[in-house]
Order: C-alpha cells, then sequence, then structure tokens
C-alpha cells in the first residue's frame, strides 16, 4: 500500500497525527479509535520520507503488540521495518544495557531473573538474616523494592529516607533497607538484574555516563511511546532524555484507560505532558471504530464523572445497536448460572461461536462460578491469566540450566539445577558451597569448578561431575553451535529428557510435552529470519522479556468463550461483552474507595471493560455471595446507577432478573465507603429473645418470618428449582430481599 492509499483510509485527525512533521506529538486516542493504525502509519510516513529506520524508537507494553506493529509496517514499507528499534521498555532498554553493559560492572550475557528468581533470592536473604519469613513475607518485600526502584529510589537512598524508614517501622519490618541493599549487591554478584533493574540501571547509565546519553540521543532521531498512561516515572524519564535533542517525541494514549497504578504506572505523565512540552501538537482520536452507540454513549456517561481528565468526547458512526442488559442473580452461583445461559441463547439465536463471548471480572478468584456453569452446558471456555507456560516447573528446570551454561555468575539457576536430577547433593552442601565462595570471596561456580580445594567429602564427586557437565555445554557455546543445538544437548545430557520421559503419568507426558515444545520454540527461533543473533545467549533474552500476553495460545481450538480479569482484558474486543461482580466493595473495590483518585481508577477500569464489547454488552451482579466462608449480602455497585439508565435494558424480563432503576437508587444512596443501606438498616434490629431458626422446607407465600439481622417480614414471592429453593421477603426495615432458603437463617412466626 503505497502512502496515498493508506492516507486515504484514514478520517482527519487520523491524518492529521500520521502527518505531523518535527517536534512533540501527543495523540488522544479513545477506545476503539484506530491508534495502533495511526502509529504504524506514522512511521511508515516517517522512513518514507526519509527517516532512516535505524534512527526511529518505537517502544511498546508487550512483544505482541510490537510485533503486530512491524508487521504491518513492513507490509507498507518493505523490511526496511525491520531496522527499526521496536520493542517493550524492557526489551529495548536490555538491548542497550547488553550493549553498554562494561560501565555498570555487568557482561553482556547478564541474566535477567523473573519474579520467582527474584523472590528466592529475598527469601534466601531473610533466612541468613534470621528474620520472621511470617513478618518479612517475600512477596511484601518484593513489592517494597519494586516500587522504590520504579521511583528511582536506590537501596541507599531507601535507608537514608527518614520517611520511607518510618514507613517501614511502622509496618513492623524495619530491616527492609538492608535487605534491598543485600539483595542489589546479591544480584550484581551473579551477574543479573531483575526486570525493575532493567529500567533503574538504565536511568543510571544515562545519568552517570553523559557520553552514552549523548550516543543515544543522536542516535534516535524519533521517539515514538504506545499506551503513554501506563508509563511509570523511570521510563518516562528515560524517553524524556532520549527525545531531548531532537525534540521529536511522538506519545498515543488515552488518561481514560490508565488502569495500572498498582503496577507504578502514573497518571500524571500523560495529564501533565504539556506542561512538560508546552510547544507539543495534541490530536484527539475521538471517533469509535468497534462498538454500538449505545455502548459508547453509555461508556461516555460513565467517565465524564472523573475529575481528573483530558476532556473529549468519543463518537461513533456505528448503529444505536442493542440496550445494555442487566442480570440481577440471588447469589455468585446463580449469577454464574444465568451468565452461561445468556450465552448459550445468544449463540442459539445469532449463530454465534465461543470466541465472540467474553466474561470480564474484577478478580481471578471470581471465575469458580461460571467455569462450573460454563461446563455444564457445555460450553468450552479458556482463562486468561493463569500459570504461563514459561513459569511451569519443567520449562523454569531446563532453561535454568541453558541459563547457568551462559552465565555460571547465575545463582538462582545455579540453586535450581545444581541436584536436578536428583545427585546426592543437599541442601547443606550447598550452602556450604554459598559460604565458601563468600568466605573466599570468589564466585560460586569457581567454587564449584575447583571443588576439591574447597571442600571434602562424599559429595565432592558428585559435584565434580556437575562442574564438568557444565564446562562440556559451554564447549558447544564456543564452538559457534546455535540455540537449538545447544538446548537440546544439554535437555539429554543434563537427564532432565530422560526422567520426564521415564514418568508414565498423564502428568509426567505432559511435563516431557512441554519440554519438547520450548524446545521446538528454540528451534522456531533458530529458524526465523528476524533473528540475526541465533545464539543461546540471545534465545535466552528474548523468553526473559516475554509476557503473558506474548504467549501463544495453547489451544488448538480456539473457540472457546474468554475468560479474564479486566485488567487484562486491556487492548482486547470481543462481539459480546459479559462485565460481572458489579457490587459495592468488588466493584469498585473496597481497597479503592479510600481517596478520589483510587475511586477515579476504578471508574477508568469500567470504562476500559464498557469499551471492550463491539455489539452486546451485559452488566451482572449477585445479592448474596460467599466470602470467607460466610454468606455475604451484597448491594449493587455505584458504577451501574452512573450508567445514563436510557442506555440499559431495565424492564421486566421473562427471568425476571433485571431490577427496576428506583432499586439501584434506593441501595446506591450515597454512603461511607465502611457503611451499607443493609448495615445500617440491619444495626436497627434486635433479634427477639427466642430466636431459633425454623426448618423453612415448607414456607409458603405470605408467611411472616424474621431475619437475624434484617428484621420481621412477610413472604411475597417463592422460587423454587430442584434443590434451589429461594424467597423474596418484604422486610419492614430494607425492603424487598431474595434470599436463598438453604442459607438464610429465618424463624417463622406462628
Amino acid at each position: 500500500m503505497n502512502q496515498a492509499e493508506y492516507l486515504s483510509t484514514l478520517n482527519e485527525p487520523q491524518r492529521e497525527a500520521v502527518l505531523y512533521g518535527n517536534g512533540p506529538l501527543m495523540i488522544i486516542a479513545g477506545a476503539g479509535s484506530g491508534k495502533t493504525r495511526v502509529l504504524t502509519f506514522r512511521i511508515a510516513h516517517l522512513i518514507e520520507n526519509g527517516v532512516d529506520p535505524f534512527r526511529i524508537l518505537s517502544l511498546t507494553f508487550t512483544n505482541k503488540a510490537a510485533g503486530e506493529m512491524r508487521s504491518r509496517i513492513e507490509k507498507n514499507i518493505g523490511t526496511e521495518a525491520r531496522n527499526i528499534w521496536m520493542g517493550t521498555f524492557h526489551s529495548v532498554f536490555a538491548k542497550i544495557l547488553r550493549i553498554e553493559s562494561r560501565y555498570l560492572g555487568y557482561t553482556s550475557d547478564f541474566s535477567i531473573y523473573d519474579t520467582d528468581d527474584s523472590k528466592s533470592l529475598l527469601r534466601s536473604i531473610i533466612k541468613e538474616f534470621n528474620l520472621d519469613d511470617k513478618v518479612y513475607k517475600a512477596n511484601v518485600v518484593f513489592n517494597r523494592i519494586s516500587g522504590a526502584k520504579n521511583r528511582l529510589v536506590s537501596a541507599d537512598d531507601y535507608i537514608n529516607n527518614p520517611v520511607i524508614q518510618a514507613d517501614d517501622d511502622a509496618a513492623k519490618m524495619k530491616e527492609i533497607g538492608r535487605i534491598y541493599k543485600t539483595y542489589v549487591t546479591r544480584c550484581f554478584q551473579a551477574n543479573a538484574m531483575d526486570f525493575d533493574d532493567l529500567l533503574f540501571n538504565t536511568n543510571v547509565l544515562f545519568r552517570d555516563f553523559p557520553d552514552v546519553l549523548y550516543k543515544y540521543q543522536h542516535k534516535f532521531q524519533h521517539v515514538l511511546v504506545d499506551e503513554f498512561q501506563d508509563t511509570n516515572v523511570s521510563q518516562y524519564l528515560i524517553t524524556r532524555k532520549l527525545s531531548a535533542v531532537h525534540r521529536n517525541i511522538c506519545v498515543v494514549g488515552d488518561d481514560a484507560q490508565s488502569i495500572y497504578a498498582f503496577r507504578g504506572a502514573n497518571i500524571e505523565n500523560i495529564l501533565n505532558f504539556e506542561k512538560d512540552f508546552p510547544d507539543v501538537k495534541t490530536v484527539k482520536l475521538e471517533q469509535n471504530y468497534r462498538s454500538t452507540s449505545t455502548i459508547v454513549k453509555a461508556a461516555n456517561s460513565v467517565i465524564a464523572r472523573n475529575k481528573a481528565q483530558l476532556k473529549k468526547e468519543t463518537f461513533t458512526e456505528n448503529e444505536d445497536g442493542a440496550l445494555i442488559d442487566v442480570i440481577k442473580a440471588g447469589s455468585d452461583n446463580e449469577e454464574g448460572r444465568l451468565v452461561a445461559t445468556s450465552i448459550f441463547e445468544e449463540k442459539m439465536q445469532k449463530s454465534l461461536r465461543n470466541e465472540n463471548f467474553a466474561i470480564l471480572y474484577r478478580t481471578n478468584a471470581q471465575s469458580r462460578s461460571f467455569e462450573e456453569a460454563l461446563r455444564k452446558l457445555g460450553i468450552k471456555y479458556r482463562i486468561i491469566g493463569g500459570q504461563s507456560f514459561y513459569q511451569r516447573k519443567e520449562i523454569k528446570d531446563l532453561l535454568a540450566y541453558l541459563r547457568f551454561t551462559v552465565n555460571q555468575r547465575d545463582e538462582e539457576a545455579f540453586k535450581r539445577i545444581i541436584n536436578l536430577p536428583k545427585r546426592g547433593i543437599g541442601d547443606t552442601t550447598v550452602a556450604k558451597i554459598a559460604v565458601s565462595a563468600a568466605e573466599n570471596n570468589k564466585p560460586i561456580w569457581e567454587v564449584v569448578s575447583n571443588i576439591g580445594s574447597y571442600a571434602s567429602g562424599r559429595t565432592i564427586t558428585a559435584i565434580d561431575q556437575f562442574a564438568t557437565l557444565i564446562k562440556s555445554f559451554k564447549i558447544l557455546i564456543e564452538e559457534g553451535k546455535d540455540a537449538y543445538d545447544v538446548a537440546a544437548h544439554i535437555a539429554k545430557a543434563s537427564g532432565l529428557l530422560r526422567e520426564l520421559y521415564e514418568d508414565k503419568t498423564v502428568e509426567g507426558l505432559s511435563r516431557y510435552e512441554n519440554v519438547q515444545e520450548l524446545l521446538n520454540g528454540i528451534k522456531e527461533f533458530v529458524d526465523s529470519d528476524e533473528n540475526e543473533d541465533k545464539t543461546l545467549s540471545a534465545f535466552l533474552q528474548s523468553v526473559s522479556l516475554l509476557t503473558n500476553a506474548d504467549e501463544p495460545d495453547e489451544n488448538e481450538d480456539n473457540d472457546r468463550v474468554t475468560m479474564m480479569t479486566i485488567h487484562s482484558a486491556k487492548g482486547l474486543e470481543f462481539r459480546n461483552v459479559f462485565v460481572v461482580g458489579l457490587e459495592e466493595d468488588l466493584f469498585p473495590s473496597q481497597i479503592m474507595l479510600e481517596s478520589r483518585q483510587d475511586l477515579e481508577e476504578e471508574r477508568r477500569l469500567f470504562y476500559v471493560a464498557i469499551t471492550r464489547a463491539e455489539k452486546k454488552l451485559t452488566f451482572s451482579y449477585a445479592e448474596s455471595r460467599y466470602q470467607w466462608g460466610r454468606i455475604k449480602m451484597c448491594e449493587p455497585s455505584r458504577f451501574l446507577l452512573e450508567v445514563e439508565p436510557h442506555f440499559m435494558n431495565l424492564t421486566a424480563s421473562s427471568r425476571d432478573t433485571i431490577p427496576p432503576i428506583t432499586s439501584f437508587v434506593r441501595n446506591l444512596a450515597p454512603r461511607k465507603p465502611a457503611e451499607s443501606a443493609v448495615s445500617t438498616a440491619a444495626a436497627m434490629h434486635v433479634p427477639s429473645a427466642d430466636f431459633v431458626p425454623t426448618d423453612t422446607f415448607d414456607l409458603a407465600e405470605g408467611d411472616k418470618v424474621e431475619h437475624l439481622k434484617f428484621g420481621f417480614g412477610q413472604v411475597i414471592k417463592m422460587d423454587v428449582n430442584g434443590s434451589d429453593r429461594k424467597a423474596t421477603v418484604k422486610f419492614d426495615l430494607v425492603g424487598e430481599k431474595t434470599l436463598l432458603l438453604s442459607f438464610a437463617k429465618l424463624r417463622v412466626l406462628k
């Protein structure tokens, strides 16, 4: 497609963004407005007008997004697209760090620790410090250190900051600073960086070595950043420094979709971009090509309530489409059943496929009732966000062998493989090796490869054999063997493949097949023309930077209902979307009601959920659900009230699941976060002295009852469906409530 052809496919604002020349550019791209298309064509336009692809830096948040964008550009301009510096923040900065590693004291083959590696090292340090691991939980410590690095707070800064120390003191974890400093030292000794280090160390590199910064500032003539609203402080500082000379920085994002504050994303980056670049050109992409008019307008009515935002009015020329259905369920199990039934009926009526449907929830824990209901109806589904392929034990085992072969200072890889398969080398022996290395100020490999000089005992032979094995693997790399040849040899020679093959259980067969699939992936990496560097080191770098979103769908049958958290759904779209669990304290989450900023982030999350739908959108909520082993009465989310009522189907339905809007108004009256209309009213009822729950098997309409919390009332409706028995009771204090009789404790009044 030539320039004239692709420009003719763009609307006026899109064309303006693509054709804009030099200088800072901010593209505010509403949901479904074609931002990827604009970014792709802008890069193609730059190259067609004389910009060298080697001088373009394009940053994304997933390798998958970068790959799709590169493929699109290649269709327009040919193989020159492969010369663009394009990838995730972590992959691009890892590439720079490998090139410039000597400045920071690393070798170019440094390991990249994933979260499990980091937590394993932290657990070791906590144990060495004789700290209580119930107080110093590895997960909590890891998040504390990660948050500090993303704010560019070094270990020394952390220790010397009185505010941070006071916070740690209050949390009874005053040793975190010492753990942080030791963790950094141990990573450096292992020639390893964690994910946060890839950003932190790039900032250090550009801060402490002006010549290196100068080199890359002049190298990159254009810097483009996708999903700019998701950048953290560290990412923004790097991109701002890199674009300081040419000032050709183009950021694309939507403040209304900033939902990753918990990962360190800073919405102020996009809200204040104009302050940092006063001469910025701002282009707003407001036409939605994805969703029906009803869905777009409903989303607008919600997000308009946020105060911190860049004003825009998204619109569409698509059809009005169906109203938004609202499903009210008596319990979380019933919610699952009603949603599954709705999917089944919609499939039959409209001749749709499973893949046309998505169920989005606030937390992964909500998936159970929907899984069970879909299984009962024979509807296939997949859950996004389960265990990653690269996090499976057998995969991490082989990868650890590959990592240690490339980098013998990788302590976490060493600890994983030294007794795998079993060689009779226990934890005590490994600890002694670590102590010997520390006492002699030597890397662990130095001790292992010369074990006779540092230790004695019956395990020496096993350790020496392990060292010989690793040395034989290193020879293959030195001989120039590619990643597949080395990996296939290691899988066999290490004994890993044999051990898995000999396990004839279903699980063992699955693990063996997974390792074979990893080897297939390495072969594919080697055979790909896009990968010039086919070494094991290059493969390990590509794998270490993968995210769950980048991994291929392992299901051969892709015709499945997709279930995922709303956070995972960002950037995706589906014909029919169910946003479930719309209850106060669940969505919005109870922990996000402490401040306006938190609540506005939850509202942005709801906006993201709405805008995933193309044709049909359904909301659902339950009046009760289990929490901590007890039944909890719920009320509809305030977000339901924030959707303009004329966009929702609030008339009575055949299943009697749609509540009148007046019930929303009653249940969603303004309240303090810790209170609810139910709890306030319930507090007024004092149970009768002789209150004893009655057997409700013969309960009938018209019976008068007493509830432990809701007080006195009269049964106005019975709904019996097999063992699922519900009663609708009109209580004097709290109005109508639908109760599951298998759980409700009622006293039937004579």
